[in-house]
């Protein structure tokens, strides 16, 4: 099994207490987005979790207790964007995030943190020389302490961030301009040492030197683990090459508050979930309820020595 922590919401930032402690019991719960009355008992057994893989904003939180990740494998996406408040309102100013990536880097190693300059907004604001401006400086500073930087263009959400983007006076590039962006991004990219790649577009901007990403990494996790993966595909979204995965958090928990995200519906939604937090619960930012229907969840290693099985945690 790989275990995302989580494509949904950021467990590093705000919830990596609750985290640790599920990783102490053994098992997590995961509440059905589509179905809040199913629940799934997840065990997260070092024996069946293959490898970890963490998105996050703010890594800081979790650093003093990497210790007890000692039976895992795992890696760090880290998200740095050099956007302001009016975007994103509660991410930590730049030079701490910087500082957290290049403490993290000298820990885990540079092969285990990708840095993603995601996702790629514009307005009158935000214009392509500034993004460029601001992707130069953050790679210049970030070039020997990762190998890879991922980055994407803002997907549209009509019932989740269209509004916000449309306030923000957000516009598209043109296929011209969009591929003469990417290749001054890949020129920044070469100087800092940096691979480039782009996470579930369309686009082909190979010519670039800019490959197609699998940000849940089959080859990235072989090669952490030394072990050979039998292991699908996910197909989260169109033009998606991650592996499969189990991600355990929950839609509308991150306090961010970032205008362009997708997995958040409304502030007083994450507010009252927000609320909810409890770090002795098995669910995140919530609670097992009488009426729930609570089933265990079949996991395996997908490392080719195993066989399936299923842990009670």
């Amino acid at each position: 099994m790989i275990l995302s922590v989580s494509r949904r919401t950021d467990i590093p930032a705000f919830y990596s207490e609750w985290f640790y402690q599920r990783v102490r019991e053994g098992f997590v719960c995961v509440r059905n987005p589509m179905n809040a009355r199913q629940v799934s008992r997840v065990s997260i057994s070092p024996k069946v979790v293959d490898c970890i893989v963490f998105w996050t904003k703010n890594a800081a939180p979790m650093m003093d207790r990497l210790d007890e990740l000692k039976e895992y494998d795992y890696y760090v996406q880290f998200t740095i964007n050099d956007y302001g408040v009016e975007v994103e309102p509660y991410v930590p100013e730049l030079l701490r995030r910087l500082e957290t990536f290049m403490r993290l880097s000298e820990r885990i190693g540079r092969e285990r943190i990708i840095w993603r300059y995601d996702p790629i907004l514009f307005s009158d604001k935000y214009t392509p020389e500034s993004h460029l401006k601001s992707f130069e400086k953050i790679a210049s500073a970030l070039g020997r302490y990762t190998e890879k930087c991922v980055f994407s263009f803002v997907d549209i959400y009509p019932s989740k961030n269209s509004g916000n983007l449309k306030r923000l006076g957000f516009w598209q590039l043109s296929p011209e301009e969009l591929d003469s962006f990417a290749g001054e991004l890949a020129r920044i990219g070469k100087s800092s040492g940096l691979a480039l790649a782009t996470c579930a577009e369309a686009v082909d901007l190979v010519r670039h030197g800019i490959e197609h990403n699998s940000c849940i990494d089959k080859a990235l996790i072989e090669r952490i683990t030394g072990a050979s993966l039998d292991v699908g595909g996910d197909g989260q979204r169109g033009h998606c090459r991650c592996a499969k995965c189990d991600d355990i958090g929950s839609y509308d928990t991150c306090p961010h508050g970032c205008i362009y995200c997708y997995a958040n519906f409304r502030p007083d939604i994450v507010s009252d979930r927000v609320k909810a937090y409890d770090v002795n619960s098995p669910i995140l930012c919530g609670s097992i309820k009488e009426t729930d229907k609570i089933t265990e969840r079949p996991v395996k290693s997908y490392k080719r020595e195993y066989e399936q099985l299923t842990f009670p945690g």
